[in-house]
């Protein structure tokens, strides 16, 4: 009995860190979110080979950052339709981003082992210092480095509807 209940509070604890719901941040006017800008310290990602990387190399191109990991089942869902709108998107000026905190070594085994055509980023910060309490979660960047979106949960990144709203994203 006592295995029982153990086993249930890990897949309950699961099932909360990584639920499938989008959500948009909104102001207290109901509107999307304010912009933010991309005030990340430069040490706070790294690049695939251990590189710094900031946001602000990306100044001009529309962001997606997705925070991720390797044990979360609605990141791994998502991934293929992601890989599918980044083509889509591409001529829309975006850019997406797989951020993890894991350590690069786990990060490079993934990407090669799933084949994901993707460009993967090591997070040196905290969850809390980024707003993140479950994932995946996604904040969109517009061209002039201003977050303008925040998506909490698994998203069909290829779905017609979410394709037209980032084409709208501005």
């Amino acid at each position: 009995m006592r295995l029982k209940v153990t086993a249930l509070a890990i897949i309950l604890v699961l099932l909360i860190s990584c639920k499938m719901v989008v959500k948009e941040e909104e102001t207290d006017e109901g509107e999307s979110a304010v912009a933010e800008k991309l005030a990340t310290p430069e040490s706070q990602f790294e690049d695939i080979e251990g590189n710094p990387l900031s946001l602000a190399e990306y100044k001009g191109k529309r962001i997606i950052l997705n925070f991720w990991a390797t044990w979360c089942r609605p990141c791994l869902e998502e991934m293929p339709s992601m890989q599918r709108s980044q083509a889509i998107l591409e001529k829309e000026n975006y850019i997406f981003l797989l951020a993890s905190d894991q350590p690069l070594p786990v990060i490079k085994a993934f990407q090669i082992r799933r084949g994901f055509d993707l460009k993967f980023i090591k997070y040196n910060g905290s969850w809390s210092e980024q707003e993140i309490t479950t994932l995946p979660t996604t904040y969109i960047y517009n061209e002039a480095g201003e977050k303008v979106e925040k998506i909490v949960g698994g998203v069909v990144w290829d779905s017609p509807e979410v394709i037209q709203k980032l084409k709208d994203t501005h």
